[in-house]
């Protein structure tokens, strides 16, 4: 049987992307490899929450219960992203993780499942995030350090590191909240390459995210900032500079090496401790797509504004900075979807005409 379009991925862009198919028309199928269609969400660490209010990070026609001006949790978002696959009316196979995705030699493509399934479709739309590949740089020295190594994607609590000397490599919004949870109980530093620059979360009462939606600055292309902030930006909710000002956190410059227990910073000094935990970011999991070389060199899709350069009938939602600095948020999501969807959409028509699908 032939599918029209095959979704990968049921997070919050997998979603939003069946909803507008559905919208247009188009017949949808759901591909989730958890086993619900709640995408990544239940896997981030416990104390997460959104950097975004909830007026601002709804999808689209299911608003947040409750105060606006509040930061969803991480679970009120998974509720969210089940009340929303529950009204779609398109199906949702979960537990169903594709594999490679081949050609089919009449200008669609045939998707393989490791559970041995093919499909038929005339179009795909990857939306598989990338939270299943995170990026694990090799660190100098790594292979004779004696202590806990570990990316942010396996932390949950602080627990495990309670009265211990952790290195925290990274300076997003993630190293920063997790750093700051770590420092109420275990002594902390961040490893960076840059300064942080503190955007302050709130000002004159409203949240900056008023001003960004407003201005229309959040659908800009995401280089916007970079002039403006002069090093890695972090939303600060009023606690975070405050404590690295104040030394509750310490931020040093890259360490040159780890060496044992120790870690031997870029002034020369050494100091052991006892963990490393990698905020180094991910990198989009789409390794099912080589087989139809979609992706370059480094596994890095080959795209303009998330519409495949490469593969006509292939589009992707949820890239990182895909056409802005919101592309991969709540609240940015939808501007994407209503940009690639209508484009598939159309290739989609074409193709039950010329191939008769």
């Amino acid at each position: 049987m032939t599918t029209t379009v095959v979704v990968i991925g049921a997070g919050q862009s997998g979603l939003s992307a069946a909803a507008a198919l559905r919208d247009l028309g188009v017949t949808p199928l759901v591909l989730e490899a958890g086993t619900e269609p709640v995408g990544s969400w239940p896997h981030y660490y416990d104390s997460l929450t959104l950097f975004s209010p909830a007026r601002h990070s709804g999808l689209s026609g299911l608003p947040f219960f409750g105060d606006g001006d509040r930061y969803p949790h991480r679970d009120e978002v998974v509720e969210q992203l089940r009340r929303f696959a529950a009204r779609l009316d398109v199906e949702i196979r979960t537990q169903t993780r594709v594999e490679a995705v081949h050609p089919d030699g009449h200008g669609g493509f045939v998707l393989h499942t490791t559970a041995g399934e093919t499909i038929s479709a005339a179009g795909v739309v990857a939306a598989s995030g990338s939270f299943g590949n995170p990026h694990r740089p090799e660190l100098p020295g790594q292979e004779t350090f004696t202590g806990e190594l570990s990316h942010v994607a396996d932390y949950r609590d602080p627990a495990g590191y309670a009265g211990k000397r952790v290195v925290i490599v990274g300076a997003g919004n993630s190293a920063v909240q997790i750093a700051f949870e770590l420092s109420a109980s275990a002594a902390v530093t961040l490893a960076t390459r840059a300064p942080l620059a503190f955007l302050p979360q709130i000002r004159d009462g409203r949240d900056f995210h008023d001003w960004i939606a407003a201005s229309g600055f959040d659908l800009l292309p995401a280089h916007w900032l970079a002039p403006v902030v002069g090093g890695t930006l972090v939303v600060d909710i009023g606690d975070y500079r405050a404590a690295l000002e104040s030394g509750r956190i310490a931020r040093k410059e890259m360490f040159q090496a780890l060496d044992g227990d120790h870690v031997r910073w870029s002034d020369g000094t050494a100091e052991q401790i006892d963990a490393v935990l990698l905020a180094t970011g991910y990198r989009p999991d789409l390794r099912y797509l080589e087989p139809i070389g979609a992706l370059d060199a480094s596994g890095s899709p080959l795209h303009i504004g998330g519409i495949s350069t490469a593969c006509p009938g292939l589009v992707y939602v949820g890239l990182e900075l895909q056409r802005s600095f919101s592309s991969n948020t709540l609240r940015g999501v939808r501007h994407d979807v209503d940009h690639v969807v209508p484009v598939l959409a159309a290739h989609v028509r074409q193709a039950h005409k010329t191939v008769g699908f």
